[in-house]
């Protein structure tokens, strides 16, 4: 079995907000739209991709929405047996990230592992050995937020070039973001 690759993807405004009072502080449908095609796109037709994430970011999805579709959905926290009654089947639920990659390196039909948040996770997900890259998409105006990205070690990531990634300016309505993609050193 091969190693699980860790890729965080996160938005994040002017000053590293990823978040103000349990949702996202903007609207921007393309962008949204481009985390969902990141998360879901496989190339192997046999294979899905998995999300990790938080106790709280899972909670501030909108029910409608959970679990992410056509992903294997992965939530984190300190209280696994009162969340595990709560989550819908197939939903997996684990008290670490370790623990996370443990889970789906058992499996054989994970292709790509997506760590969506929040802030404690990406900032463990940084600091994993397993950490490959990170997809965020810099938006270019500040928000009133009350969680952050961490900051990221410019001596451990590089800023790269990727194909399927839109490299120019991307705009909706008087917001304009750009897909950066950082790669592990």
């Amino acid at each position: 079995m091969s190693q699980v690759k860790l890729n965080l993807i996160a938005a994040a405004c002017e000053n590293m907000g990823i978040g103000a009072n349990g949702s996202l502080p903007w609207r921007l449908k393309k962008e949204m739209a481009y985390f969902t095609t990141m998360t879901t796109k496989v190339k192997d037709s046999s294979k899905v991709n998995a999300v990790i994430m938080g106790r709280r970011t899972w909670d501030c999805i909108p029910k409608k929405y959970r679990p992410l579709s056509d992903r294997i959905n992965v939530v984190l926290t300190h209280q696994v047996d009162t969340l595990k009654e709560k989550v819908p089947e197939g939903v997996i639920v684990v008290p670490s990230l370790d623990e996370a990659i443990k889970y789906i390196k058992s499996r054989d039909d994970i292709e790509m592992t997506w760590v969506i948040g929040g802030s404690s996770i990406y900032k463990a997900a940084m600091e994993h050995p397993n950490c490959g890259k990170i997809y965020l998409t810099e938006i270019q105006k500040s928000f009133d937020c009350d969680t952050f990205f961490p900051n990221i070690d410019k001596q451990q990531f590089h800023l790269v070039d990727e194909e399927e990634v839109p490299g120019e300016r991307q705009m909706e309505g008087d917001i304009s973001y750009y897909f950066r993609v950082y790669k592990r050193l």
